[in-house]
């Protein structure tokens, strides 16, 4: 069977990771998870997980650094474009990614980790830290959405073309938009406008966590320039809400251009907070 313009993208984006990188496909009661391993068999676990349509591949450019020194492993999340399979149990609700994050990281061997998100992927960290508080040691958000506050209304109407009928054109268009002036990596933006076009895609949403409950450190990351929402009003809440929370801006990224642009700022301010 050929591959799909998406699988060669993927593969073509794959490439770019550490020579060392190595695949795992853990089995989980929602289907096999794909997951990107690099770094040292005894380094401390850190786990990434991505935002919509970028698939663990989009840490390329923060693996090499990060897995100096903590085992990094990049998940494709559950639902989306990638290489995790959608198969078994029903996917419904964010308690059944909740229950995918446990066999995950049971098939993965990690009692405790640290764990860092973007965009979706960070709504997705927080909730998991809020379900299993004692597995998480410390949590980076990388410009959460849906966690201290919503969208902006003209982010989902630039969104919502996109979202009603997916196209790779109108991928293009929205990511030009979000991203101007930032330039991210070409090679990942191919892939991110194909992975529209993905079918079968299913993304469990939900309500805003309550993060006054996190009672472990965490660094939140913010575009200054995000398009998704306004930066210093999710800054303030994240001040205001956090027991033990450090944030910080990141100088003109926007939302989809991270983690990509000024990967090395990204990477050190997530090591500092990491130790």
């Amino acid at each position: 069977m050929s591959l799909s313009a998406f699988d060669l993208a993927y593969d073509e984006l794959r490439a770019r990771w550490p020579q060392s990188t190595e695949e795992r496909d853990v089995a989980t009661p929602y289907g096999r998870t794909r997951v990107h391993v690099y770094g040292p068999a005894d380094g401390r676990p850190l786990v990434l997980l991505p935002g919509g349509s970028a698939t663990g591949l989009v840490w390329f450019a923060n693996a090499p650094a990060l897995g100096e020194r903590y085992r990094v492993h990049a998940v494709d999340l559950l639902g989306d474009a990638g290489r995790t399979e959608r198969q078994g149990a029903p996917l419904k609700s964010a308690d059944d990614l909740m229950a995918w994050l446990d066999a995950l990281l049971d098939g993965l061997g990690l009692a405790r980790t640290h764990l860092c998100g973007h965009s979706y992927g960070a709504w997705l960290a927080v909730r998991y830290a809020l379900h299993a508080p004692r597995r998480i040691d410390r949590l980076a958000l990388v410009d959460p959405t849906q966690v201290f506050s919503g969208f902006r209304p003209g982010y989902l109407l630039r969104a919502l073309p996109m979202l009603i009928r997916p196209s790779e054109a109108r991928a293009r268009a929205f990511l030009a938009w979000e991203t101007a002036g930032t330039c991210p990596d070409e090679g990942w933006q191919h892939l991110y406008r194909l992975a529209a076009t993905v079918p079968g895609r299913t993304f469990v949403a939900g309500g805003r966590p309550r993060t006054a409950g996190l009672r472990i450190p965490v660094l939140v990351l913010l575009a200054e320039q995000s398009r998704a929402h306004d930066a210093a009003k999710v800054a303030d809440r994240a001040r205001r809400t956090l027991a033990r929370g450090e944030v910080a801006l990141i100088p003109g990224a926007t939302h989809h251009s991270l983690p990509l642009t000024t990967p090395k700022q990204l990477n050190d301010q997530v090591m500092d907070f990491l130790g």
